[in-house]
């Protein structure tokens, strides 16, 4: 193999075990595992690709935009419309578009829902 064929592989490679933000921004990979809330009040949790917003807690409203990454931070909870996680929790974010909205608590990875320290909105 040559030497820019390795270094190809090598970052190709980096590039993908890297998990990103809501803004794609890199994160270590410990804290791909993490969910919880910091010191800024979010909480910060994986998230299932491609999640997408809803201008309400409703999957029968607007498709306000997605969540592209494996990480993202939310800043506040609500009840909704009750969604295959078995509750009625949505969980509101600035999605990867730039747009605001609900994610629904399935398609984050929390351990429970509410999550525990987030405020409620």
């Amino acid at each position: 193999m040559t030497a820019a064929l390795g270094a190809f592989a090598v970052t190709t490679l980096l590039a993908m075990s890297v998990p990103t933000t809501a803004h794609g921004a890199s994160v270590p990979a410990a804290h791909a595992a993490e969910c919880g809330v910091r010191s800024d009040g979010r909480l910060y949790c994986g998230n299932k690709v491609g999640a997408k917003g809803y201008a309400d807690r409703s999957y029968r409203s607007a498709t306000r935009g997605q969540l592209n990454g494996t990480f993202s931070w939310f800043v506040c909870w609500g009840h909704g419309d009750p969604h295959p996680g078995q509750n009625d929790i949505w969980y509101w974010t600035q999605l990867d578009n730039g747009a605001w909205g609900n994610v629904p608590a399935v398609d984050v990875n929390t351990g429970q829902d509410p999550a525990p320290g987030l405020r409620e909105c």
